[in-house]
């Protein structure tokens, strides 16, 4: 089985090598780290001490899950300090942000592919003790390879979305006769499962894991640490607050295709509220070029996040295009990483991109758990629970298109009280389900044995 599977990804590896060799030359992606995801490259693991006791393996697949993960990964630094601790993602925008985030972590790296001479190269260089892997990324030679080395791996916050689950029944009302006793072996490598809700723990157990691995943890995301103030944030807030600049809007999260819809809610806005500013900050780095050909299109003033040189943080102030923003300027391109999250601190609205377009959807925590209501579309597959939970409890609002975003954050704004009432749902919603990293550390102590003292 497991060579079908490998054959499978490496004629799939070959039908891509024009894709990859077109993104990395126009991007500079995938080739990059290429040598280090096929294990042939593993610099920043040889700079481990040699006699150190067996590395905490931590590994985010992309922005979403490395946030969620920072609270247990410094929890985790705190309780075993002997132990090196170590983070792997897979996408550039990842990787750097978990270099800005955890500094205290002894190695930064990109996860190898699922080639088991891939992995046995990695896992030599780590030398883990124990590997966790946040949400459910199943590669079926990493976790047999791990299990031959006897170095248990946990999937921590698993969750499986409803389009996930469907597209697994599709394939195994295909290709069960294959397909069901692979999974079943793969999974079985795995130590323990600790999913976020009782769906997702009958929904891995359907796919094969062994009922006595699974449990129910809770959602990381929900012990997302508050991110303190930026030089960015600091900047905008003595800005906005000299110059009358209000009410500020940030779209987060934005994906391919959704920026000119921003664009659109935020123009309804503006039709009552001609002094608004709008923070538009796209998902991926490589959509900051498209982002700034849709702000033009659309007639409007911007600045870019990038060309504002600032300086004095210790009082709010800031040195940079002038020292302000100029009149005319209605939109600021967020085309950096790691500042969204502060930034929705100061928001007036909040919309959470991803969800306008055919995309699944994005977190909506960071800014609920700032007390902001995240206002998002209808296509919030991937966090359909945590939708729902925040809607029901009057801590959010789910809208059809743009202009309805727009018109929201009109009657919010006219509506202080409600706005405020709602915004207190949706700290109070955040606050009162913490708690996953507790549970997440009392199983990992199971298995390096109990805490430092």
């Amino acid at each position: 089985m497991y060579f079908i599977y490998s054959f499978l990804m490496g004629a799939a590896a070959l039908l891509l090598v024009p894709y990859w060799l077109v993104r990395g030359l126009r991007e500079g992606k995938y080739l990059a780290n290429l040598r280090e995801r096929l294990g042939l490259s593993t610099a920043s693991l040889d700079k481990l001490a040699a006699d150190r006791a067996g590395a905490i393996w931590i590994h985010a697949v992309s922005v979403g899950e490395l946030l969620s993960s920072i609270a247990l990964a410094k929890r985790l630094k705190e309780a075993y300090p002997g132990r090196p601790l170590v983070v792997s993602t897979t996408t550039i925008t990842s990787q750097s942000l978990a270099r800005e985030r955890m500094p205290f972590a002894d190695a930064i790296f990109y996860f190898p592919l699922d080639w088991s001479f891939c992995v046995r190269r990695v896992l030599l260089a780590a030398r883990p003790s124990l590997v966790f892997v946040l949400e459910t990324e199943i590669w079926p030679n990493f976790l047999r390879e791990a299990r031959r080395q006897n170095i248990p791996v946990l999937f921590i916050g698993g969750r499986i979305s409803d389009r996930s689950f469907a597209r697994y029944q599709r394939y195994l009302a295909k290709f069960g006769f294959f397909l069901r006793p692979f999974l079943r072996s793969a999974l079985g490598n795995a130590s323990a499962f600790l999913m976020q809700s009782e769906k997702d723990a009958e929904r891995i157990r359907a796919l094969g894991a062994p009922a006595e691995h699974v449990s129910v943890s809770g959602n990381l995301k929900y012990d997302m640490e508050l991110p303190a103030a930026t030089p960015l944030s600091s900047w905008l807030e003595a800005e906005a607050r000299r110059q009358g600049r209000s009410p500020i809007v940030v779209a987060g999260s934005v994906v391919a295709a959704e920026e000119p819809l921003a664009l659109i809610a935020f123009g309804v806005l503006q039709g009552e509220h001609p002094n608004a500013l709008l923070v538009l900050a796209p998902r991926k780095p490589e959509r900051f070029e498209a982002a700034a050909d849709f702000i033009h299109e659309s007639r409007r003033k911007f600045i870019r996040r990038s060309q504002l040189a600032l300086s004095g943080q210790a009082n709010g102030a800031a040195a940079g295009n002038n020292g302000s923003i100029p009149r005319d300027v209605t939109v600021i391109l967020l085309d950096t990483i790691g500042e969204l999250a502060s930034l929705y601190r100061l928001a007036d609205g909040a919309f959470v991109g991803g969800s306008l377009v055919p995309s699944g959807g994005h977190n909506i925590l960071e800014p609920a758990a700032f007390g902001k209501i995240p206002v998002f579309g209808p296509s919030m597959e991937n966090f359909a629970e945590i939708a729902a939970r925040f809607v029901t409890a009057d801590a959010a609002i789910q809208v059809e298109s743009p202009e309805d975003a727009g018109v929201a954050w009109i009657e919010l704004l006219k509506n202080p009280a409600r706005r405020q009432k709602m915004g207190e749902n949706a700290k109070s919603l955040v606050d009162s389900s913490r708690g996953a990293t507790d549970r997440a550390l009392a199983e990992i102590s199971k298995f390096l044995g109990s805490p430092a003292p």
